[in-house]
């Protein structure tokens, strides 16, 4: 039996995505040779690497802005140094909303001064700060968009008047935003986008080059700009199968499309939250993710029973981060609202059980 993957990531995917990817493992474009093995040199793979970039911009709108795409390895971890390394020269913001955006902080700290300006640290990131102030004369405002470990997520974005750069791994292609609004986007792709090895980001180009420091080869994204992704070998595979899931993207219709496919199966889901006695959301509500929804049981001795049901009904992946407990529904573009509506009618039944 096929599983309802609720996992916060590696994610699930289309299974029409699964399903071209598993034949380019045994041959590729009728070459002969798997995509595990053909040369990332070669003209088959470089043209897959062309187009992943040209749809990252297609899709968020940015073609002929100014804007590069890059995929590299290392994660969004690396990303929270490569950023401070590439953009921090005196002084930067940083929103604090959740673990990922902690250790960005903790990366950034070592190229100069950071500013926190605001945190939910204080309330175990249970919601988005509000009512703060961003403080002139920053290199640039970091932001997490989602926060996947907590369920929160960012309805509104800071106005500011220096460079604004966001990490959108758990969210990246899920809703539909003024993306001209960020000036770097950052995203590991195993969240929303594809296996992981591979993270996207989205640079304006003419920010780079700025700061007074060397920066080494690989840490430098003007390197990996000139270099069309390839200064070194890629992660091949993880690249093809998030260009195949942007492709998937694109013929359902793009952002806008998947935005109200996510949109209805957060309000299933959080309907369900609210309305059944037996639990309990963790997230302020005006700050609820579209994409992790984090919950817990009212009582616990009703935990056995609950996880036999769900492990019956066929739903993976369902337990919470050890940070917060309870559970965590991960709800990617890939999610079927038929899969949410499965964990749904268990959390009914379980109603009616008790």
């Amino acid at each position: 039996m096929k599983k309802h993957n609720f996992s916060a990531g590696p994610c699930i995917l289309p299974q029409e995505v699964f399903q071209e990817a598993s034949k380019a493992v045994l041959d590729f474009n009728n070459s002969g040779l798997s995509i595990l093995e053909i040369s990332h040199r070669s003209k088959d793979f470089v043209d897959v690497m062309e187009e992943a970039r040209n749809l990252t911009l297609e899709l968020l709108g940015l073609e002929g802005q100014g804007y590069k795409t890059l995929f590299l390895q290392g994660g969004a971890s690396t990303q929270f140094l490569m950023v401070a390394y590439n953009m921090l020269q005196s002084k930067a913001g940083y929103i604090n909303t959740g673990t990922w955006s902690d250790k960005a902080v903790k990366e950034a700290k070592l190229f100069g001064e950071i500013i926190e300006v605001a945190s939910s640290k204080g309330a175990n990131y249970n919601y988005i700060p509000k009512g703060y102030t961003v403080p002139d004369g920053l290199d640039y405002l970091h932001i997490t968009s989602n926060n996947t470990i907590f369920g929160t997520q960012m309805k509104d974005f800071p106005v500011v008047d220096c460079p604004l750069i966001c990490d959108m791994s758990s969210d990246i292609f899920s809703r539909t935003l003024d993306f001209s609004k960020f000036d770097l986007i950052y995203a590991g792709a195993q969240k929303n986008m594809g296996p992981a090895g591979t993270t996207v980001i989205v640079i304006r180009e003419e920010l780079l080059g700025k700061v007074s420091r060397v920066i080494p080869s690989m840490l430098d994204y003007k390197t990996h700009i000139s270099k069309g992704s390839m200064f070194n070998t890629p992660p091949v595979f993880s690249v093809y199968v998030s260009m195949l899931t942007l492709r998937w993207l694109k013929a359902k219709g793009g952002i806008a499309a998947i935005e109200e496919l996510n949109d209805r199966k957060a309000t299933l889901l959080y309907s369900e939250i609210d309305l059944n006695p037996l639990f309990k959301g963790f997230a302020a509500k005006e700050d609820r993710s579209s994409m992790n929804a984090t919950f817990s049981l009212a009582d616990g001795d009703l935990k056995e029973t609950f996880d036999a049901m769900w492990k019956e009904a066929g739903i993976n992946g369902l337990n919470g981060h050890r940070s917060v407990g309870g559970y965590r529904a991960s709800m990617y573009n890939a999610m079927t609202i038929e899969g949410v509506g499965t964990l749904v009618d268990v959390m009914s039944e379980l109603e009616r059980k008790a």
